[in-house]
C-alpha cells in the first residue's frame, strides 16, 4: 500500500493516516514532503514498534507486533463480573485494558458483596426524581410570620436540628464506601453517588426550614451523636448498609411521613414528603443488595444479627432519643397545649414507634429472619431511630 502525505507533518495529524493504513496492510510505502518527516517518522516508528526503511525519497514501514496483544477486556459492557481484579484499575466495564495497568486499592470488588439487579432501575428513577430546593418548595417570603404558636415553631426547629445531624450521617456512610467501590459495578457507584446528593439536599432544606423563623438551631445530644458514630465506624459495607438503610432509614421513613401528617405548615409537610420519597429509594437498594447477598452467603444473616446486638450493647448506657425531640414530636402531633390534644399527640408518637417496629420486622423478615428473630432484633434497634 502506498500513502501520499503531501506536506502534512506527523505533528499535524499525519500519524493518524499512517495508523489507518497499517491497520489494513502489513507494509506501507510512504511519501511526503514535510520538512520534519525525516526526523519525526523514525522516532514515531520506534515508539510504536514498527520497522522503518528508507528507499530513496520513500519510506517503507513494516507493521510491528500488536501493542495491545497482552490487553484484556474488563468484562462485558452489559453485566459485571463476579470479581473485578485490581489490574483493571479504573477502566470502564467492557473496556480493553492495557497490560501492566495499575489502579487504586478498591476492596469492594466482589459482585456478591455490593451488587443488586435493581441498581440500574433505581439510579434511573433517582436521576429523574431529583428536585431543586429553591423551586420544589413554596418558601414563604422573608419576614412572613409562621402562622402557628412560637412553641410549635420551636418544636419544628428542634426536629429539624435532629434531622440534619442524622442526614449528615446518612451522607457520610455511603460516601465513605463510594471511594472503595470498583467501577465494574458502576450502577451501584452511580446510585451511591446520587444517594449522597439526596442527603446533601435534605440537609439543605432541613437547615433552611429550621432558620425560616429562628436564628439558632436546637439541641444535639451526646447519646444521639454516639448512636450515629456507630454507623460511621462500621467497616463492613454489608453491615453498614444494613444498619443504615434497612433499619435506620427504614425507621426514618415512618418519621418523615409522621411529619408530613403533623407538620404545622405547608413547607414542613412538603419537605418531609420529598425527603421521604428519596429515602424510600435508599431503603429499596439496601434491601435489594442484602437480599442478593444473603442468598449467596446465608451466613451473612448471622453477622447481621450480631451487628445489631453489638450496636445495642455499645449504646445501652446512652440516653437514646433526644428527649427534646420526643417532646417536640408530641407537640407537633398535638397542635396545641390543650390536655386532650397533648394526650392525642403522645398517643400518635407512641404509635409512630410501633409503626417503626412493624416496618423493621417486615424488612428483617424479607432478609430471611424468622418472625420471632425479627421481633427480637427490632426491639434491640437504637432508640435514636437512625
Amino acid at each position: 500500500m502506498t500513502l501520499e502525505l503531501g506536506d502534512l507533518g506527523l505533528d499535524e495529524g499525519a500519524h493518524l493516516l499512517i495508523k489507518h493504513a497499517l491497520a489494513g496492510a502489513r507494509v506501507v510505502t510512504l511519501r511526503g514532503s514535510a520538512a520534519t518527516l525525516a526526523i519525526d517518522l523514525p522516532a514515531w516508528c520506534r515508539a510504536q514498534g514498527h520497522q522503518l526503511e528508507r528507499r530513496g525519497g520513500e519510506y517503507a514501514i513494516t507493521r510491528g507486533p500488536d501493542r495491545w496483544a497482552g490487553a484484556e477486556r474488563a468484562g462485558t459492557v452489559d453485566a459485571p463480573v463476579a470479581h473485578a481484579p485490581a489490574r483493571w484499575g479504573l477502566a470502564a466495564r467492557g473496556a480493553l485494558v492495557e497490560a501492566g495497568t495499575r489502579g487504586p486499592d478498591l476492596p469492594l470488588a466482589d459482585r456478591a458483596t455490593v451488587w443488586a439487579d435493581e441498581a440500574a432501575r433505581l439510579y434511573a428513577q433517582a436521576a429523574a426524581a431529583q428536585w431543586d430546593p429553591a423551586t420544589a418548595i413554596a418558601w414563604p417570603p422573608a419576614g412572613a410570620p409562621p402562622g402557628h404558636p412560637p412553641e410549635v415553631e420551636d418544636a419544628v426547629v428542634q426536629v429539624m436540628t435532629y434531622l440534619i445531624e442524622n442526614e449528615t450521617a446518612a451522607l457520610l456512610v455511603p460516601a465513605r464506601f463510594l471511594g472503595k467501590l470498583h467501577p465494574q459495578f458502576r450502577e451501584v457507584m452511580q446510585l451511591l453517588a446520587i444517594q449522597t446528593a439526596d442527603e446533601a439536599r435534605h440537609i439543605e432544606v432541613f437547615t433552611r426550614r429550621a432558620r425560616l423563623h429562628r436564628d439558632a438551631l436546637g439541641l444535639s445530644t451526646a447519646g444521639g451523636q454516639a448512636s450515629l458514630a456507630t454507623l460511621f465506624d462500621e467497616p463492613d459495607f454489608a453491615i453498614a448498609s444494613f444498619l443504615l438503610s434497612v433499619l435506620g432509614e427504614g425507621s426514618f421513613l415512618a418519621l418523615l411521613w409522621f411529619l408530613h401528617a403533623h407538620g404545622p405548615d405547608p413547607v414542613t409537610r412538603e419537605i418531609a414528603r420529598l425527603a421521604a420519597q428519596d429515602e424510600a429509594r435508599h431503603v429499596a437498594f439496601g434491601l435489594a443488595h442484602l437480599q442478593r447477598h444473603v442468598a449467596e452467603e446465608p451466613a451473612l444473616r448471622e453477622r447481621l444479627a450480631a451487628a445489631i446486638e453489638r450496636r445495642h450493647a455499645a449504646l445501652q448506657h446512652t440516653a437514646g432519643l433526644n428527649a427534646e425531640v420526643f417532646d417536640a414530636l408530641i407537640l407537633l402531633a398535638a397542635g396545641s397545649w390543650a390536655p386532650a390534644a397533648l394526650r392525642a399527640g403522645h398517643a400518635a408518637v407512641i404509635a409512630l414507634g410501633r409503626e417503626m417496629d412493624d416496618g423493621r420486622r417486615a424488612r428483617l423478615t424479607r432478609l430471611g429472619f424468622t418472625a420471632e428473630a425479627a421481633a427480637a432484633l427490632s426491639a434491640l434497634h437504637t432508640r435514636n431511630f437512625m
